[in-house]
């Protein structure tokens, strides 16, 4: 028989929104923004009744409480501001005035407050090994520490490093992709392999390949950026290599053959016969969690901010639901990039697991149709509430073919768009000089620094320098572009032309793409005048931050021609008169 319950709800409080997956999952924000909550409230009678959010930080113990508004057709409405980062509970609570009863109050809900880098930022990948002159060895951390100025003039606030590790000798890859690296007389080789093969008799996931220098002179790297206003993001890589000490000292962490030897990585049709993949529910499986924890908060404590983890969707959700939180819990200020290029719904599943930051489509996006439906879906659907895109032009992984074998202005819309779509923006180091030579069998690059040392000619006259400096340099001084969620598209009757905006308080952004960088293109735009704080009549000022242009506009219809040789696009700032 049911049960009578000896509770008294006699109120209904149902679609809390915003939520992910009905409460299942946290939302995200950042320090000091403002929390909107909507519900739908209602009881059984005609009695009058009021409603709060009750709210606290993790470790209170008392809730705050702040009231809530009626709107219409049962819907409440309030908020709140979070300034501290880290895991926040709220609810909401209702209750009738007279005669007073006991207050209905809903589950309680998470809420993960994140550094505001988890958000912004402008990333610059680097690869140690190839921040040299000689294309026979290795650079080191000293290396890397010369080229530290140069980023940070460039005007990027992050270094992003691949594994940084000892690789590993048994089965390594040679140039472009090679089953075997070449080696000398001796059978030492000389090839540096591929750095995500982590592990030799150097050691592993907690110390510095040798080639690149000792731990103190990463210590000495780590600080050297910090003083330059520089943030450090290094890639974790969850692989070993055969001669990883983890293969000897446990070799239960991995999968085996039949014959007992242990398995190497596939990712059909591809095979990494370099690596050794994690059993992630072998026998011992609580053991590896936490020495993977282990090796995160190592590295925090080293200097590192951010973790871009490596193929996140070759793991199960339960296990980054456990470490993100896990780590969290006691260094909130630690960020995580996803980087799963996969399916949709693996993406956004990774994003609500916990992870701060995910990969996204961008790099295959050509068409304005694309672009907008796209970046509809990331900053205008309930996706914007647990995933935030970083957008790469380009990764060590993907040369798009668009971009092969193209000159300076494909590479600068291509940034621009990266610069300006999101808020997150990251460069593969190598692009700003336009490299553009094309794998024949594969979207990478050719003589790719992934299998080989390779020395990048900084200074080369072919390049687009000034164009990422005055792109990132907008981002840093505009707080519209350092918004993710405020993006809004307009309208162009030419479709080779790309019209949005970013608005923050008084702060107002417009850009106009140029989708052909063959031949120049025109057309009048109709802007929503509303999304940029003016009236429909308004006469304002727009001025370029790319070419240093300046107009004056008149109502929502204007004329825009753009030249590819000229450059990409306008990026504008808006100002009434």
């Amino acid at each position: 028989m049911a049960e009578i319950p000896s509770r008294k709800d006699n109120l209904v409080i149902e679609n809390i929104q915003p939520s992910v997956d009905a409460g299942r999952f946290a939302l995200k924000r950042e320090p000091g923004d403002t929390v909107k909550i909507t519900a739908d409230i209602f009881r059984h009678s005609h009695e009058k009744y009021d409603a709060a959010i009750a709210y606290k930080y993790r470790s209170e113990r008392r809730w705050r409480k702040v009231p809530m508004h009626f709107v219409d057709n049962d819907m409440w409405a309030g908020e709140f501001v979070v300034n501290s980062i880290g895991y926040y509970d709220y609810k909401v609570i209702a209750w009738t005035i007279e005669p007073a009863d006991v207050p209905t109050e809903s589950p309680i809900y998470e809420l993960r407050v994140d550094p505001v880098y988890a958000r912004t930022g402008t990333w610059y990948e680097m690869w140690p090994k190839s921040q040299g002159t000689d294309p026979t060895k290795s650079a080191t951390f000293k290396d890397c520490e010369a080229r530290l100025d140069y980023i940070r003039d460039l005007g990027f606030d992050t270094v992003y490093l691949v594994p940084i590790h000892p690789i590993g000798v048994t089965n390594r890859k040679g140039a472009n992709n090679a089953l075997h690296a070449k080696v000398d007389k001796n059978g030492k080789p000389l090839e540096p392999g591929c750095p995500y093969a982590v592990g030799n008799k150097f050691g592993g996931h907690f110390d510095v390949d040798p080639e690149l220098g000792t731990m103190k002179d990463f210590e000495h790297f780590a600080k050297t950026a910090r003083s330059k206003g520089l943030r450090l993001a290094l890639d974790i890589a969850l692989n070993c290599s055969p001669d990883h000490p983890y293969a000897k000292k446990h070799p239960e962490w991995f999968y085996h053959e039949p014959d007992g030897t242990i398995k190497f990585a596939e990712n059909p049709p591809k095979k990494y016969e370099d690596i050794y993949p994690f059993d992630y529910y072998n026998k011992n499986y609580k053991a590896l969690w936490k020495e993977i924890r282990d090796i995160i908060l190592f590295w925090a404590d080293k200097g590192i901010e951010i973790f871009r983890i490596d193929n996140p969707h070759t793991k199960p959700f339960p296990f980054w639901e456990w470490l993100v939180r896990e780590v969290k819990e006691q260094r909130p200020e630690l960020v995580f990039l996803a980087e799963a290029f996969t399916r949709p719904k693996m993406m956004h599943r990774l994003a609500k697991s916990g992870f701060d930051m995910s990969y996204t489509y961008f790099a295959w996006r050509e068409q304005k149709w694309e672009f907008e439906e796209y970046f509809k879906e990331l900053t205008q659907s309930g996706a914007k509430e647990y995933m935030r895109g970083i957008l790469f032009p380009t990764t060590p992984d993907i040369f798009p073919k668009y971009l092969a074998n193209q000159g300076p202005a494909q590479f600068k819309q291509r940034y621009f768009l990266a610069g300006t779509l999101s808020s997150l923006t990251g460069m593969y180091n190598g692009y700003e000089l336009c490299e553009n030579t094309a794998s024949p069998v594969k979207e990478e690059l050719w003589d790719s620094e992934k299998y080989q040392y390779k020395v990048h000619h900084w200074d080369s006259p072919v390049n687009i320098h000034d164009f990422v400096r005055r792109v990132n340099t907008a981002k840093l001084n505009h707080p519209a572009l350092q918004e993710y969620d405020n993006l809004e598209f307009h309208y162009a009757e030419n479709p080779n032309l790309m019209v949005y905006s970013k608005k923050k308080d008084d702060d107002t952004i417009l850009c106009v793409v140029n989708m052909d960088m063959h031949q120049a293109q025109e057309g009048m735009i109709a802007l929503n005048m509303s999304k940029l704080g003016l009236a429909e009549d308004a006469f304002f000022f727009v001025k370029d931050l790319i070419t240093d242009e300046s107009y004056v506009w008149h109502g929502s219809h204007n004329f825009v021609r753009l030249d590819p040789n000229k450059a990409p696009g306008h990026l504008f700032v808006v100002k009434k008169l």
